[in-house]
This record gives structure tokens, C-alpha cells and sequence, in this order.
């Protein structure tokens, strides 16, 4: 295509850049018509007026095919007009960026058979390209500020080896982590699959962030109940508290929560790997709108755990009393028999109100629960997990008490049955929380942040124990079979992730954590007032 050059400084010569490009064509057209005026400029005014206006017009002619934007293969594009305009620079197309490849780290089952031991290649470096159009990453959800309050009894003396080495009389398995790697040394069984898929989970975040995990060594224990009472180190000559990590505290004791290993799938009772969970409880909620759902209070578990479950089922509808409950006994030995038909948890958000109640100790179904977009009734819970403490009462979830809990179930459906725009936005506000910022990209990046930040603590360096055996994808999903190496496969991180961490938040100060944890305790306050009120109202009518 030629290049035409529209020159708008009207020199004295007008010349045809507007029409011609500049070739031997073009200077003996210009000579032609200007010679004989610039010898004789008298001879022929009139005919210098003509060709002035002749040129003029041509030149009008030209602008209004150029801003109508006419040409061969398409209509004007824009209304016909003689206004002058400007010049804009040809635009040069932008050429697409290609987009970040991802690298896929396989599975290698077939080497691992013939050498029993985990790829010699495997990575344990990444560094992601520099971007400048990449977005920073978000800052993380509040619950990671308990991090800081968590490893807070270690912040001034640091973490010794002594420190580390008590806490080895509970705890099931030590993990090491050197130059990327990690070696565990067993000490004792767990329940079920939980120290399975609790390591499972710590490799898929060395795949995640290969290279960014530190050096470092931790014990875990995988039981229920926390076991490092805040008593026992306290007063001037008290020792340093041993580090042990596990699934839940309560306010009495010191362990570290970690994410439970319900996260990557629980093989005994057949609940998937958390992703897709997930979305099938987001699915799930499409099915049934809130004013559509049974306008009552349910729960369904295993009560034999725990007697305060025991005392719940004695809240179930009778001939006699309508608490606004429907609780039910869940066999699980009857199920697994039965293909599991009657425990899928998507389907299961079909009344208005969901309990929550804890079993032995803190119960991995609060996250199911409250996923619901039910109104989540927590009858007042002892332990925490690691992000239960960014629930706001009344906001999240509608505090019940513990010591008459059939009353005070009856008084919340009957609050929310009367109030229905705020009980559907309590349920919504839960749902939108653990879809938002309990995604399994943050489960990972609490792990990553928790990890490094343990690791700044230890005041030795972090070596391999003799015991040790290192442990890899290899090792754990190769020799696997039926459900477990489904929820490994389907849990599985491909490989290494271009984007970056979330931007831990600053740690409380103490003011603006005892703000915080006023307003919990006033909102919960408030609910047992109304409650108060309510029965005291009821019993003045009888």
C-alpha cells in the first residue's frame, strides 16, 4: 500500500501531496501547471483563481473520504462531514502476548516401580517471568493475621532444637524439609488417612511453590485435641513451649493450627478433595433458593462422639415439642455400605438453617456447613481452626448456647423466619466467605505464609534424621489404590504456579485485637439478650 502524505502547512507552491506520491509523475505535473505562471505571473490571473479553487476542492473532496474512513471493502463509518480534522498517527496493532505455559510436572509411576525412590530431576527451584502487566497479588484474607498470634509465644526466644524435640511426645510424624525436599520420620499412627493426606497436602504446596518453601523442621499431631496448655509455661522459670502443629487450639493451649486433611479428600467417608467440593456445594445452592428450603433447623452427624451431640438429638421434633429442629443420627458403617447414597453433601442444602456442633473437638464440617447458604447456627463452640477466627457473629453465622440449646435453636429459626431479608444475608455472607477466601488457593497460600514464618523462628539449622525417608507424589500416589489414589489424583498441583502468594496482613496491635474480639463478644451478647427477652415474653403468657 502506498504511503500518502497529507501536509496541512500550505506551503507557497500547494503542492500535491494530496494526491500523488512523489515520483518523476509527480514533479512534471507540478512543473506543468507552475512554470508558466512563475514566468509570467500577469498573463493569466484568472486562470491561477480556477486552478486555486480547482485545487481547493480537491483537496475538501479528499478530507471528506478520509474522516467518512471509505474505502474498498467497507461502508463509511461515520457521518459525512467537512469539518476539519487532525492528524492521528497510524495505529499499529498490538501483537497478543503468549500467554505463561504451564509446566506440568507428570506423574512417573513407571521409574518410581522399577527404583522405589522419588525422581532424581524433580524441581525444587522456579522463577516465574517478570511481568510488569501482571497484577500484584491480593492481599490476604484476615484469619492469615492469627498467624502472627499463633507462633507469637516463640517471636522473642525463637524456636531451639530442645523446643522442637519435646514436642515429639505426642506427635505422629516429623517433617523435614531440606533445599525443597521433604523426609518424614514416623512415630505412631494416625486415625485413619490423616497424617496421609495431611503430607499429601504439604507436597502438592512443594509443587505449588517449588524453592519457596525454607528449610525447616516441624512435628505434628494429628488427634483431635490440643495438647500444649498455656499454664505450663507460664512464670520466670518456665522453659520455652514445645512447637507442635495440629488441626485445632482453644484458647487454654498453644499449638499451631494447620489446614486438616480434609482439604485433599477424606477416603473413609468418601468426601472429596476440596476443590471440587466446592463447586458442587456452589452448584449445589442453585438448585434451591433460601425461601424455597425447609424453614427449619438441620444437622446430621455421628452423635456417639460426644455427649453434647447426644443432648442435640434430644431437640428433635417429638409429639409433644416442635424445637425447629430435625436432626438426624448419621451411620457411616451403613453408608459405606450403601455407596455413600444419603451423605452427599451438595445435596444437603435443602432447609434454612444448618447446625454446628463439635464432636470430640473441633468437627472438619463447619466448612460444609457453612457453605450452604443456610443460616449457620453455631451452638457455642470451645475449639477453633485456622480460619474459624475470621467469623463474625451475626455477620457469618447466629451464635447458639450451649446450655439449652433446644431453646435457643427454637429462638433462632423463629428470629429468622420472621426476619428473612437478614437471616438470607447471614447465609449468604457465610457462603460468600468460604467460596471466596477459603478457596484452595488460600489454603495453600495459609500454608506457605505459616511455614515461612515458622521457619524464620528456628534458631538451628534444619538437617535430614537418620530415620527419615523422603517422600514425593512418587511415593505416596503411585502404590495407592481405589478411593485414596482417586482424591490423590484429583488433589494433585500439576506443577509450579506463575502467581505469586497473597500479601500477608500486618500482625494485630493490641488495641485493634481487643477491638476486634469485643465486638465477637458483644454481638453474641446481644443475640442472648433477645433470646432472654423472647422467653421471658413466652412464659409471661402462660
Amino acid at each position: 500500500m502506498r504511503e500518502y502524505n497529507y501536509n496541512y502547512n500550505m506551503p507557497q507552491r500547494f503542492e500535491l501531496c494530496y494526491f500523488l506520491p512523489r515520483s518523476g509523475l509527480y514533479r512534471h505535473f507540478a512543473d506543468m501547471i507552475w512554470r508558466p505562471f512563475m514566468k509570467a505571473p500577469a498573463r493569466s490571473s484568472a486562470f491561477f483563481v480556477f486552478l486555486f479553487f480547482l485545487i481547493a476542492g480537491a483537496f475538501v473532496f479528499t478530507r471528506v473520504l478520509y474522516t467518512t474512513g471509505v474505502d474498498d471493502n467497507s461502508a463509511p463509518t461515520s457521518k459525512l462531514t467537512t469539518k476539519t480534522s487532525h492528524v492521528y498517527p497510524q495505529r499499529i496493532p498490538e501483537i497478543p502476548k503468549k500467554p505463561l505455559e504451564q509446566i506440568v510436572i507428570p506423574l512417573n509411576c513407571t521409574a518410581y516401580s522399577r527404583t522405589r525412590t522419588c525422581p532424581s530431576n524433580y524441581p525444587t527451584t522456579f522463577n516465574t517471568e517478570e511481568d510488569p502487566d501482571r497484577p500484584s497479588p491480593p492481599t490476604c484474607p484476615e484469619y492469615f493475621r492469627w498467624i502472627h498470634e499463633d507462633l507469637r509465644p516463640w517471636a522473642h526466644t525463637g524456636i531451639t532444637r530442645d523446643m522442637l524435640e519435646r514436642a515429639k511426645a505426642t506427635a505422629n510424624f516429623k517433617l523435614v524439609i531440606v533445599k525443597g525436599k521433604a523426609y518424614v520420620e514416623r512415630f505412631q499412627r494416625a486415625f485413619q488417612t490423616r497424617d496421609v493426606f495431611t503430607l499429601w497436602g504439604i507436597l502438592q504446596l512443594l509443587r505449588r511453590y517449588p524453592g519457596k518453601i525454607p528449610d525447616l523442621e516441624l512435628m505434628f499431631d494429628c488427634v483431635d485435641w490440643p495438647v500444649i496448655k498455656t499454664k505450663d509455661y507460664q512464670g520466670p522459670n518456665s522453659t520455652g513451649p514445645p512447637p507442635l502443629f495440629r488441626y485445632c487450639g482453644d484458647d487454654d493451649t498453644l499449638d499451631i493450627v494447620f489446614p486438616d486433611w480434609s482439604f485433599w479428600g477424606w477416603a473413609e467417608v468418601n468426601i472429596k478433595p476440596w476443590k471440587h467440593l466446592l463447586n458442587d456445594l456452589k452448584e449445589g445452592n442453585k438448585r434451591m433458593g433460601w425461601m424455597a428450603r425447609e424453614p427449619y433447623a438441620y444437622w446430621k452427624g455421628n452423635p456417639s462422639v460426644a455427649i453434647i451431640r447426644q443432648e442435640l438429638m434430644k431437640c428433635n421434633v417429638s409429639d409433644n415439642q416442635d424445637w425447629n429442629a430435625r436432626v438426624y443420627a448419621q451411620d457411616w458403617i451403613r453408608e459405606s455400605k450403601e455407596g455413600y447414597k444419603q451423605s452427599d453433601l451438595a445435596s444437603q442444602c435443602n432447609y434454612r438453617y444448618k447446625i454446628y456442633i463439635e464432636g470430640s473437638a473441633w468437627s472438619v464440617s463447619e466448612k460444609y456447613i457453612l457453605a450452604c447458604d443456610s443460616v449457620s447456627l453455631l451452638v457455642k463452640p470451645h475449639y477453633y481452626d485456622f480460619f474459624t477466627r475470621g467469623l463474625m457473629p451475626v455477620h457469618h453465622y447466629w451464635p447458639v448456647r450451649n446450655d439449652d440449646k433446644c431453646k435457643s435453636i427454637k429462638f433462632a429459626v423463629d428470629w429468622g423466619n420472621s426476619h428473612k431479608q437478614k437471616a438470607q444475608g447471614m447465609g449468604k455472607a457465610a457462603s460468600e466467605f468460604i467460596q471466596e477466601d477459603l478457596k484452595m488457593e488460600y489454603v495453600y497460600d495459609y500454608m506457605f505464609h505459616l511455614l515461612n514464618e515458622y521457619a524464620k523462628l528456628l534458631t538451628f539449622k534444619p538437617i535430614r534424621p537418620r530415620k527419615a525417608v523422603e517422600v514425593c507424589a512418587e511415593t505416596m500416589a503411585c502404590p495407592a489404590a481405589g478411593v485414596q489414589k482417586k482424591f490423590f489424583m484429583e488433589s494433585m498441583e500439576n506443577g509450579p504456579t506463575y502467581t505469586s502468594p497473597c500479601t500477608m496482613p500486618h500482625p494485630y496491635d493490641p488495641p485493634s485485637l481487643h477491638a476486634f474480639l469485643q465486638r465477637k463478644e458483644n454481638s453474641i451478647k446481644q443475640v442472648e439478650l433477645w433470646e432472654k427477652n423472647f422467653w421471658e415474653n413466652q412464659n409471661k403468657q402462660i
